[in-house]
């Protein structure tokens, strides 16, 4: 059988054995022609036939595609330029499979070569030891090449397919096919940070982002420890009723609780002003707290989002703390007594640190959750009150502000191309600094 031992070092060939090795790979620039040559003639028809299907799909409809990408059509009213688009990025994805194909193949019958010249014995021929050497060291190859190339069609083809929209003037001026899209370089970057409405919009709706994500992810976070740590002590009676409890805001379906709060907020009708707070008043006297304007007042607009998700939130972070507490032995604790240790310096030395090896890749997560919770600001008050220009509102965040300028009377796709890219890249580029930071997948040896 085809053996993946190692082959002898380039100077110990013999000079018939290099003439060989390099007359396979020579053979191998038209694919299966070094699988011929080797006498492996199954695998090289196959070879072949997929070289022969890539020519024949890139002189039916390839070419033509690639010309569309570069062109996004010529003709007004009968090229579909976002048609093309998308065909022309599907071809790119087809010929990056076929360049793999290729390296391989000619990896594939280098590699036979060199194995040949040792032992020719151990080289397969027929299709049945071709299939059994297949099943046996390629089975893995088998099981996840077929996924990789399913995330390269359903999860980078749509990525590409933004970013490069964020290069063109696909806009509400632009909608094909009655007008054409036109590539148009870094213009919608410019247009974005040089145009003063455009820049202070997207610096407010950053800006806004960033505290949402910090405090109503820290928040849930707090919360959930908290609520942990308290349940966790051992004075507490009925634990699982208390539990249960903990977990009702969990139960429920969210946009079901977000869309309660939303009426319960209401200034004028909400219970929050004509219950709640009269309530408050009247349990403590002198305080006297105003009838508040949760979702006319961007302050309290904010306050209000902040407060809700953190409700929403702290149940999973409930739930994953109570179990890492379980497993944090009582004699790391009775330790830390004897040296005189208080429950402050025992929660910052021992507690918190374990928390944080085990749940840090859930904590990431928890930010990265908030930082694109379109349901959260777009379900409560639609991004208001207000606006800061350009279909965004007071409380839009990214993500939500993205929907307005796809779905709004004068949709700017590229804009939103854009802003769904940068959101990506902060997303990408902060889960992988404090991931790399993280201890939580380091594995002792």
């Amino acid at each position: 059988m085809e053996s993946t031992a190692a082959t002898k070092s380039k100077e110990s060939y013999s000079k018939q054995e290099r003439i060989k090795i390099r007359n396979t790979t020579l053979m191998s620039i038209i694919p299966g022609g070094g699988q011929f040559y080797n006498r492996q003639v199954p695998k090289g028809i196959l070879f072949l036939l997929i070289f022969i299907l890539f020519l024949y799909q890139l002189y039916a409809t390839g070419l033509n595609s690639i010309s569309g990408l570069i062109t996004l059509g010529t003709t007004p009213g009968e090229d579909h330029s976002l048609f093309l688009l998308i065909e022309g990025v599907l071809q790119l994805l087809y010929i990056f499979l076929f360049l793999a194909f290729y390296v391989i193949q000619l990896y594939d019958a280098n590699r036979v070569a060199k194995i040949k010249a040792i032992s020719p014995s151990k080289v397969n021929h027929s299709i049945k030891d071709i299939l059994f050497n297949v099943y046996e060291n390629g089975f893995p190859y088998l099981l996840t090449v077929p996924a990789y190339i399913l995330m390269l069609f359903a999860i980078i083809f749509p990525v590409l397919v933004t970013f490069l929209l964020i290069f063109t003037n696909y806009d509400f001026n632009h909608i094909p096919p009655a007008t054409l899209i036109e590539w148009t370089g870094l213009d919608t970057f410019t247009t974005m940070f040089s145009i003063n409405t455009y820049r202070e919009t997207f610096t407010s709706v950053f800006i806004w982002t960033i505290i949402w994500t910090l405090s109503a992810t820290t928040l849930q976070i707090a919360l959930g420890i908290f609520t942990a740590m308290v349940m966790n002590q051992p004075f507490i009676k009925f634990k699982r009723i208390f539990g249960v409890i903990l977990l009702l805001p969990w139960a429920v379906p969210a946009f079901i609780t977000i869309l309660t709060f939303s009426n319960m907020f209401n200034p004028s009708a909400g219970a929050i002003n004509t219950q709640v707070i009269p309530f408050i008043n009247s349990v403590i006297p002198f305080l006297k707290i105003p009838a508040l304007s949760w979702k006319t007042n961007p302050f309290w607009t904010k306050v209000a989002l902040i407060g809700i998700q953190g409700w929403l939130g702290y149940p999973y972070i409930y739930v994953l703390t109570t179990s890492i507490l379980q497993s944090i032995p009582n004699e790391w604790y009775e330790a830390a007594s004897i040296d005189g240790a208080n429950t402050i310096q025992k929660f910052n030395s021992i507690t918190f640190p374990h928390i944080l090896a085990v749940a840090a890749p859930i904590f990431i997560t928890q930010y990265t959750n908030n930082f694109n919770n379109f349901t959260m600001i777009y379900l409560f008050n639609e991004g208001g009150p207000g606006s800061v220009g350009n279909n965004a509102g007071s409380t839009d965040i990214l993500i939500s502000w993205v929907y307005k300028l796809t779905t709004g009377q004068s949709p700017q796709y590229n804009v939103s191309s854009a802003i769904t890219f940068i959101i990506s890249a902060v997303v990408i580029v902060v889960s992988l600094v404090i991931f790399s930071r993280a201890n939580a997948f380091e594995m002792e040896d």
